[in-house]
């Protein structure tokens, strides 16, 4: 199969098309066939080796992809081959025809959702939400000020605030009518 490959630390000429052997899905993961990779800041950083989570040279780079199932792994269950998913944490890297994943970190992709869309979710979406409720505790109905809003996680903050906000609103609405109705 095709892959991008990093063989040293640097800038974007150390990604080098490259191919490599298949990889086989182990027990507890899943094997997609990769249709669109998400491009993430840290990608760059731990190519460049300047990151406190380096990978191991060599080593194909990226975390976020969509794809279909083609292989599943001895002890995975919810997953079907053919099943279109996305994930933001693959074991062999998404700059690839082919990735592993573990099965508890692969997602299903609704049908309304592109590929491309898919592998711009994990890392961004995943950070945004870790940000506005694990670091800063946001709650619905608090305003939040996102720097650097036009950005992956910053768009993605954004979108999560607002739903929040949102579904703050027609719970209020639907709390009152049922009051309206008693």
């Amino acid at each position: 199969m095709k892959a991008i490959r990093v063989t040293q630390h640097g800038g974007p000429e150390v990604l080098k098309f490259d191919e490599v052997p298949r990889p086989k899905a182990g027990s507890g993961q899943v094997l997609i066939r990769v249709q669109a990779a998400g491009v993430n800041p840290v990608d760059t950083y731990i190519r460049a080796g300047g990151y406190g989570k380096n990978a191991e040279l060599p080593y194909t780079p990226g975390f976020d992809a969509a794809g279909v199932i083609e292989e599943i792994g001895p002890d995975v269950e919810g997953c079907d081959k053919g099943d279109r998913v996305y994930t933001g944490d693959t074991v062999t890297g998404a700059y690839a025809e082919y990735a592993v994943c573990e099965a508890e970190g692969v997602y299903s992709l609704p049908p309304n959702v592109s590929f491309a869309q898919g592998a711009a979710l994990g890392v961004p979406y995943a950070t945004a939400y870790r940000a506005l409720f694990h670091r800063a505790n946001a709650e619905a109905g608090e305003t939040v000020l996102v720097h650097g809003g036009s950005g992956g996680v910053g768009s993605a903050a954004t979108q999560i605030a607002r739903a929040i906000s949102e579904n703050k609103k027609r719970k209020g609405k639907q709390r009152k009518k049922k009051k309206l109705d008693k």
